[in-house]
Order: structure tokens, then sequence, then C-alpha cells
């Protein structure tokens, strides 16, 4: 008698997992236990942060959707998830907004530190960690006999890139820029333009531009947050479109500077702005065209923090 007791009462469990999870997308034989950390997936994006959450596990947990809130937030109906029943398991996904992604408790944390910047060399290099939290609720009593449910999750931007992303043509140099992949890299731009408004992109005829023609060139962010200005750190040419070729040119480092070279704005917005005057690679004498790659290594700061960042001379 006691031993039907026993498979009346495992009969009786699988039927309720059955009807648990009825309407969503879970399998019992997989889902029916409590959440790990394999259940949250953090993508880190330009402009949001997105988590999906495993939806079944929260379910099998006695939880629903709407208890799960960022950072303690329950009483926010903006800090709360929504289901997406389309994907197998179902899952609950939270968008949070880098520009306002302190709304429901997330912080911000920008380290810096002595070490190699984009290029190599040594340099203050800052990395911005935005962090978080997903839990379910106490309840108001002395015990409970459900688990709390906790999911941490961060992501971490480096804020400095080599930008080179344009192509300029000349009698007797040829600046071409290539976009690369990376975090926010995909929101600065290396642009040219032909005066000092920044304006009008540069117009190049078919014969090129002539030896000291003065070119006016920027490094600009776009659909980026407005809280992270633009810091030039450091900006070169190469008669190759290798950013390591061993022969280089600067245009300006830290606080030294080609002479032809003038430095108009920088750290200061989502825009660095310089100008330098076209010039010709002597190795390329013996060809019609000579070709010049312009690299720049580029910070993403505060407002607060750029002047720290910024060379003295540079800064005055």
């Amino acid at each position: 008698m006691e031993r039907l007791c026993v498979i009346l009462l495992l009969v009786s469990k699988t039927l309720m997992v059955n009807a648990q999870f009825n309407g969503f997308n879970c399998d019992a034989n997989f889902h029916s236990r409590f959440p790990a950390e394999r259940d949250i997936s953090v993508y880190c994006g330009v402009q949001t942060i997105t988590l999906k959450i495993n939806f079944c596990p929260v379910l099998f947990s006695g939880y629903t959707d709407t208890d799960l809130a960022l950072n303690g937030r329950h009483g926010d109906a903006h800090c709360r998830g929504f289901i997406n029943n389309n994907t197998f398991p179902t899952v609950v996904l939270f968008s949070i907004s880098l520009s306002t992604l302190e709304a429901c408790g997330n912080s911000l944390v920008v380290s810096t530190a002595q070490g190699p910047n984009a290029y190599g060399n040594l340099s203050l290099v800052q990395i911005g960690n935005i962090a978080g939290y997903i839990d379910t609720p106490d309840p108001p009593t002395v015990i409970s006999y459900l688990p709390g449910l906790l999911y941490k999750f961060s992501c971490s931007y480096p804020l400095e890139y080599l930008v080179n992303n344009t192509q300029l043509a000349s009698s007797a140099a040829a600046i071409s820029v290539k976009d690369s992949n990376g975090t926010f890299v995909s929101t600065l731009n290396l642009l040219l333009y032909n005066d000092s408004t920044y304006v009008h992109h540069l117009a190049i005829p078919v014969s090129g531009l002539t030896l000291k023609t003065r070119v006016f060139a920027a490094v600009k962010a776009t659909n980026l947050d407005r809280r992270w200005n633009v810091l030039m750190d450091y900006c070169y040419t190469t008669p190759s479109g290798n950013p390591n070729d061993e022969l280089r040119y600067d245009l300006f480092f830290g606080c030294d500077k080609d002479p032809q070279t003038t430095v108009f704005e920088n750290g200061k917005s989502q825009m660095g702005r310089f100008s330098f005057e076209v010039f010709r690679f002597v190795k390329h004498k013996n060809q019609k065209m000579s070709t010049v790659f312009l690299h720049c290594v580029t910070k993403l700061c505060r407002s607060d923090d750029c002047p720290l960042l910024l060379p003295v001379r540079m800064a005055a």
C-alpha cells in the first residue's frame, strides 16, 4: 500500500508540471528546474543592452514575467521585461537604452589605468562598465517557500579605437580610412571637409588636389549617447593601408604636432577637428600619385574626464 502511494505522488507531480507550462514554449523534461547561469544572455550594443532570460525555469520557480524587474524596481512598469513566446524556450526580454540607463538603477563606472592604447603606445586608457541585476520581489512575510531569483549582468566597453574610414585622392596624396568592427567604433567616422566651417564635405577634382592644399578633417560620433565626447589622442599617416606600417608621419601625438597641422577642437564635443596640408611621401617619387592613409587613435570620454586626458598644451 505504501508503494502505491509513492507512485500516485509521482504521477501527481508530473501532471502539475505539465499544467504549469501550459501556454508557453517550455519542455517539462528540460525546464523542470530552478534557474541557472546559462538562462540569461547579454547583448552589449552601441545604443541598447538587450537581456534575454529563459522564462521556463522562472515559471517553474513559481513566478510570472511581471515578477522580474531591473535592480529591484518592481513598482515601475518601465523596468520590467516583456514575454516573447515566439521562441523556444519562451524568453523575457529587457531592453536598456544607454542614454537612460540610470532610470532603472543600472550603474556606469569608468575606470582609468595606464596601459597600451589602440596603437600600442602607453597612455591613459579608459573602460566603461555598465552593470545591474534582475530579481524577484521579497514577499511581505517572515518566510517564503519560493526561491529568490537574481540575475546579474554587466557590459564592458573599451573607450579607445583606431578610426580610419574615408578616402581622399589628390595629385600627390590619397587619404584612405577603413571602417573596422568594435563596440562604439561603428559610431565614429573620420570625415574630410573643404573649409573651416566643417559644413561641406571635401569635393575632390578628377585631377586630384595639389600639394599644400589645406584639408580639414574631423573625427565625428553619430548616434552615440550624448554623455561621451570625442578626444583624438594620436593622428598619423602611412603610405599604405596598414596602420602598423613602420614608415609613418605623425600629424599630432599628445603635445607634439606637425608645424602644418592645427587642432581646432578636441575633447569638448562629439566632434574632434583639425587640419593639415596635403603632402607626398618621398618613396612615391617615381609614381604619378602618392598614397597617404590617415589614421586616428580616438578616445571616448565623459565631459568631466576629458580635460584630465588631454595633453596640457592642447587643453589650453
